[in-house]
């Protein structure tokens, strides 16, 4: 099959920010620096000694900011498909949360207050230690087992 521009990008596009993101991106980009400055007698610290910097830190910034939001932008929508897949799992979940980042910023915020409620509420509580959300968890746990026993007798 043959692959397209986009499947391409993004194959490079995720290894220039995994590689950009090390020690090893950050040693040589702090080795340059400490190259150009100790140049700088070298060329009397010129106009060009300085444009040299500028206009590579510029083109570098520029492709950056561009492969950077790609990776975000995928990352981002890969976090909220699996927080959709939580909501859509859990019993007591809203569904009404699904796809949440569609709302407008007023209703984030409406959204955004009715939860800060809920959380007031729980710090009334006054124990962090008392909780029982293993137990539940232990209890769906049992459940989707039985469901999926179920589910396969049924087939």
């Amino acid at each position: 099959m043959k692959k397209s521009f986009t499947q391409y990008f993004e194959r490079f596009a995720s290894a220039v920010t995994q590689a950009t993101g090390s020690s090893w991106a950050f040693l040589t980009a702090l080795t340059v620096i400490v190259v150009w400055i100790v140049s700088g007698p070298l060329f009397n610290f010129s106009d060009t000694w300085q444009l040299v910097i500028n206009t590579g830190t510029t083109i570098i910034t520029f492709l950056m900011v561009f492969l950077i939001q790609k990776s975000q932008n995928k990352d981002s929508l890969a976090t909220q498909i699996k927080l959709n897949e939580l909501i859509t799992t859990h019993a007591e979940a809203s569904n009404r949360l699904l796809n949440v980042e569609d709302l407008s910023e007023e209703e984030l915020r409406a959204l955004h207050k009715f939860f800060g409620r809920l959380a007031d509420k729980a710090k009334q509580d006054n124990s962090l230690t008392d909780t029982h959300s293993l137990d539940i968890a232990d209890e769906l746990h049992q459940e989707k087992q039985q469901n999926n026993r179920v589910r396969r007798g049924s087939r």
